[in-house]
């Protein structure tokens, strides 16, 4: 090998090397584009039974069908603006979300009222916090720059929500356009099979991201039920954002639960701690692992796995890698992922006895 060889084969790897950095370089500056796009795609995957729906059972034309569908998602959109905002407006000051020196009064007073109560049981609650140095810990500097972030994220909402309908509105109307585009795009060897895996893929997260709206409706009516029994403030709310943390396998009902069980407390201060707040307390902490084990054993695993044809444990496992390989984030986009690779798998590899095993559903 001589060293011209060398040199060339150097300069191709920094070549290389400088062409991916700068396409991560490129992809960060437009990731709020790559942002609208993915949302857009799971849209349209949503959106494409009912445009189907329409299109078929009730005869609409394309056009029609299409912009009926984006004004469904519009209207569920702004029907939780209109439910939400003027909540959030009324029970501000319950919940103390734009008060800094009220969340810390207010944590502090409960923690007056725990402490009461555990030295009513003989218990040294002043050991206990001075020993753990829980109060030199309590920095509540960090909620004004949370709130400037969220007041950012809804100031640029409006821009990003008529971006993604605007991007949606064309991958439902111009779906057969796309088509034909790829058709043209693909290598002749392999169209065949990877058209028939865009098909299943397309159909099974289709169900997949229909499946996972009807698992977290079923959690917020129940969340909801339980606070409304219990007589919690703000039970709507809380239930919403409950509701919405499962989207995170496993570790959100978790946080969800937590979140429940302050913001339950917070809602009832005032009230005795040892006669009402704690036992509430308790009671909605119960209610929501009752409403766990629905979840787990019942709901979510038939839903999931009559969506993407998989078995429960085979989606436990998933998802339990994902977690440990790539954190929450892989938690997340863990089922449809591993769909993909599975309708891919099943394509370029039938004759693989393991591939077999894990595709014979699909």
């Amino acid at each position: 090998m001589t060293s011209t060889t060398i040199a060339k084969g150097i300069l191709k790897a920094i070549g290389v090397l400088v062409a991916v950095v700068l396409t991560l370089y490129l992809l960060y500056l437009v990731q709020s584009v790559l942002i609208y796009l993915a949302v857009s795609l799971i849209l349209t995957l949503i959106g494409m039974p009912i445009v189907k729906f329409l299109r078929n059972k009730c005869k609409f034309k394309n056009i029609f069908a299409v912009m009926t569908t984006l004004l469904i998602f519009v209207g569920i959109i702004f029907g939780f603006i209109m439910m939400f905002v003027p909540l959030i407006a009324s029970q501000g000051h319950n919940l103390s979300l734009l008060n800094t020196a009220a969340i810390e009064q207010n944590i502090i007073q409960l923690i007056d009222q725990a402490s009461s109560w555990l030295e009513g049981h003989n218990i040294d609650s002043g050991r206990l916090l001075k020993e753990s140095n829980v109060t030199s810990k309590l920095n509540f500097k960090f909620i004004p720059n949370f709130l400037n972030i969220v007041l950012g994220t809804i100031s640029s909402f409006g821009v990003g929500l008529a971006s993604v309908l605007f991007i949606t509105f064309f991958f439902l109307k111009d779906r057969k356009m796309f088509s034909n585009s790829l058709h043209t795009l693909l290598p002749q060897a392999h169209k065949g099979k990877i058209l028939n895996s865009l098909d299943k893929m397309d159909h099974l997260l289709s169900r997949y991201f229909i499946g996972l709206i009807v698992q977290l409706s079923i959690i917020f009516v129940l969340y909801l039920i339980v606070l409304l029994i219990f007589g919690v403030q703000n039970a709507l709310i809380i239930a919403f954002l409950c509701a919405i943390l499962n989207i995170i396998p496993y570790i959100g009902p978790l946080i969800g639960s937590i979140l429940a069980a302050l913001l339950t407390m917070l809602s009832n201060l005032g009230s005795d701690f040892q006669s009402e707040i704690l036992p509430t307390t308790i009671y909605v902490m119960i209610g929501f692992w009752i409403v766990q084990v629905i979840d787990n054993n019942l709901t979510g695993p038939l839903i999931f796995s009559n969506s993407v044809n998989s078995h429960p444990l085979e989606i436990f496992l998933v998802i339990l890698v994902a977690g440990f390989l790539f954190g929450i984030l892989g938690m997340v986009i863990a089922v449809p992922m591993y769909t993909i690779l599975k309708v891919f798998a099943k394509e370029f590899f039938p004759e693989n006895r393991f591939v077999q095993l894990l595709t014979r559903k699909i």
